[in-house]
């Protein structure tokens, strides 16, 4: 699973042919959690209060180039990375 993004010790990848809806993988400090693209809300697991904020906020940021990477993992093509939140 490509990581597409580090910021804050944060890590964010994104599966190659995962099901929807549209989403990424995060991990921080030994949690994870599943993040919806439309939205930055947690789908599944769990992410500190503070570190969530930090992740919904380069989610909604960064939503079309997610959306774009999603759609290249549905096609199984590579993956760009994107900035992360202490790179904006």
């Amino acid at each position: 699973m490509p990581i597409i993004s580090t910021f804050f010790g944060i890590i964010v990848r994104m599966y190659f042919d995962d099901h929807d809806p549209p989403h990424f993988h995060v991990e921080y400090q030994g949690n994870e959690a599943q993040i919806a693209i439309a939205d930055g809300a947690i789908i599944n697991g769990r992410l500190p209060r503070r570190a969530h904020a930090l992740v919904r906020q380069w989610c909604l940021d960064h939503r079309a180039e997610l959306e774009q990477n999603w759609a290249k993992a549905q096609a199984l093509k590579p993956l760009e990375r994107i900035p992360g939140a202490d790179n904006d």
